[in-house]
């Protein structure tokens, strides 16, 4: 639950200026000639910077944009998840906070995560804490990082905390890129395969039928719904790519704004064959990850379960893990109310119950969570060796059957020849 203060904080992210790029020359305190570039919010934070660094600013003025660069690149889960290792990478180092900012700035590519980076490191510089300094971002950090990092520099172990931070994020992702791997390999080929056998309707077949038209003779049952698949094509080929593009539309829109149909999509999808056992095993380790984060970070079991709720990506898990925290926060154990609910699988209930009795109840979550990434992993990889034969074969059946349709007429003359 969002307090006043994260309230305020988020409605001030959207007033904040963007930064931009100022070119300067000046000179230095020996007297010098100097020039440079530098990132900040206004000229005079520019000149006040320069001041600081014993440089006499000549000439401040922004940088001209490049008309043939590319676009801004957006901010990424990624980008955050390597932000966060870099930053822990120098913080345990022993690199000062704000010189950490400076450091990981200058190695990033994409001038949008560059720019992030930067006003993190001025709202710092002006003595906010880094929780609320990442809390005016809330589009790239959300309540649950911004917990995390507060509860770090409360116990003044920021550096040990960012580090978990890391490993949480590059696991979350990680996990994210094999359910993607999961979906996108087939439905590419599917795609490529539908354009392939539209052009052999739209633009090979008619060819054939004007061959045809001179034979005189009945075609086979089989070339003739080919044929006449062709005409419907070319008649309503609109209808279909408007229909097409039309339900695509309406399941984004839908996604988007339901409530109601996200929660149909989300139970809808568990029970697939195949893909819901993916999406069953990627949820549980996403809830053990998280309850493992939270809860070595030092925040009480029946607070770290309101973030897990929100992490766990899927309705059913979303609705169990808080009935879960209901009865834990009367009293019940963790592993007895798990249990209670019909959705977790005996081995994540069983390691959190060792976990409780043995007071070790983060290092079995992390155990869960390693287990079920570790599953995953395996099921995309037997996913898309299983696919491979199965998507060849159904190119050969459609792409081999429109062209057996189209020689059947020929070899049933050449066989009365």
């Amino acid at each position: 639950m969002a307090t006043a203060t994260q309230q305020k904080t988020k409605a001030k992210a959207k007033q904040e200026p963007a930064s931009t790029i100022f070119k300067w020359e000046g000179t230095d305190k020996k007297g010098n000639k100097v020039k440079g570039e530098t990132t900040a919010a206004s000229m005079a934070i520019v000149r006040a910077t320069l001041r600081k660094q014993g440089i006499n600013a000549k000439k401040v003025r922004k940088k001209p944009k490049d008309l043939f660069a590319a676009s801004a690149k957006k901010v990424t889960p990624m980008d955050i998840a390597i932000f966060s290792r870099q930053l822990a990478t120098m913080m345990k180092a022993g690199v000062p906070l704000v010189q950490s900012f400076e450091i990981v700035a200058d190695g990033l590519e994409n001038p949008s995560m560059r720019d992030l980076v930067i006003k993190i490191k001025q709202e710092v510089e002006a003595g906010n804490s880094l929780a609320s300094a990442i809390g005016k971002h809330p589009m790239y950090f959300d309540d649950l990082f911004c917990s995390l990092v507060d509860a770090g520099e409360q116990s003044g172990a920021l550096e040990t905390m960012l580090d978990r931070i890391a490993i949480y994020k590059e696991k979350s992702e990680a996990l994210k890129l094999k359910i993607k791997k999961a979906s996108k390999y087939p439905i590419t080929v599917l795609i490529i395969a539908s354009i392939v056998t539209a052009i052999l309707l739209l633009k090979v077949v008619p060819v054939f039928e004007d061959m045809f038209s001179s034979f005189g003779a009945e075609l086979p049952a089989f070339t003739q719904m080919v044929l006449g698949l062709s005409a419907w094509m070319q008649e309503w080929w609109y209808i279909l790519l408007g229909a097409i593009i039309g339900g695509v539309t309406a399941f984004k829109q839908a996604k988007a704004r339901s409530q109601t149909f996200n929660d149909a999509y989300d139970r809808a999808v568990l029970k697939l064959p195949i893909v819901g056992d993916i999406i069953f095993k990627a949820t549980i380790a996403r809830f053990a990850r998280t309850l493992a984060t939270t809860f070595s970070a030092g925040v009480p079991l029946v607070e770290a379960l309101i973030s897990v709720a929100g992490a766990t990506g899927n309705v059913v898990y979303r609705n169990a893990v808080n009935t879960v925290r209901e009865e834990v926060s009367s009293g019940t154990q963790l592993n007895i109310s798990m249990r209670a609910t019909g959705v977790f699988p005996p081995m994540a209930i069983q390691m959190v119950s060792i976990g409780e009795e043995s007071g070790a109840l983060d290092s079995m979550l992390d155990k869960v969570a390693t287990y079920y990434e570790d599953e995953v992993d395996n099921a995309v990889d037997g996913l898309t060796s299983m696919m491979e034969p199965l998507i060849m074969a159904f190119l050969g059946v459609v792409i081999g059957g429109l062209i057996i349709a189209m020689y059947l007429p020929i070899f049933q003359l050449g066989a009365v020849v």
